[in-house]
C-alpha cells in the first residue's frame, strides 16, 4: 500500500499552503487559553514535536519537508490500522482522512471498523460522510472533502 499522487493531491487540494501562521478554523471557537495555530500543509505541530505559534513563518521548502514528515508519519500509523489487502486509492483516501482529522479519531471510527470487516462495504461512504462538523463555517468545505475522499476510496 502506498499513497498515490491523487491522494497527495487531495491533501494538498484541501490543506493549502500558508507560509505564515494561522489561527486554524476550529480553533476560534475555543476559548483563547486553548487557541492553536497552523502553518504549511495545515499544519499545527513541527517535526520536532513543538506547537505552531502565532506569527511563525516558513519558506515553501520549509513547508514541503514539514508535509513530508508528517505525511509518512501518517502513513506508518495507518499501515498499523488497516488490512494490507487495501488498494492504493483506498489507503490514500484513509490518508487524507487521517492528515485532516488525526489517527486517535481514525482509531476509534466506525470508519476504521467497517474497512477491517470489509474493505468493499458500500457503507464506507457513509462512515466518510459523517465527519463534516455540522454547524461550522467549514462544514462545506468538509463536505467537498469527505466526498472527494470517499470517490477515491471506491475508484
Amino acid at each position: 500500500m502506498k499513497i498515490t499522487k491523487e491522494g497527495i493531491d487531495l491533501i494538498h487540494d484541501f490543506e493549502r499552503c500558508v507560509l505564515e501562521a494561522y489561527e486554524c478554523p476550529k480553533s476560534k471557537e475555543l476559548p483563547t487559553s486553548q487557541k492553536f495555530w497552523t502553518i504549511g500543509w495545515g499544519n499545527t505541530y513541527y517535526a520536532d514535536g513543538s506547537k505552531v505559534k502565532e506569527g511563525d513563518k516558513i519558506t515553501q521548502e520549509q513547508a514541503n519537508r514539514l508535509f513530508e514528515i508528517v505525511l509518512n508519519n501518517k502513513i506508518a500509523q495507518v499501515k498499523k490500522l488497516v488490512p494490507p489487502t487495501l488498494n492504493d486509492n483506498q489507503f490514500s483516501a484513509l490518508i487524507s482522512f487521517v492528515y485532516n482529522l488525526g489517527i486517535g479519531n481514525f482509531r476509534e471510527s466506525t470508519l476504521l471498523k467497517r474497512v477491517i470487516a470489509d474493505k468493499d462495504d458500500p457503507d464506507i461512504s457513509y462512515q466518510f460522510s459523517r465527519w463534516i462538523n455540522k454547524g461550522t463555517s467549514f462544514e462545506t468545505g468538509l463536505r467537498r472533502r469527505r466526498k472527494a475522499e470517499a470517490e477515491l476510496y471506491f475508484k
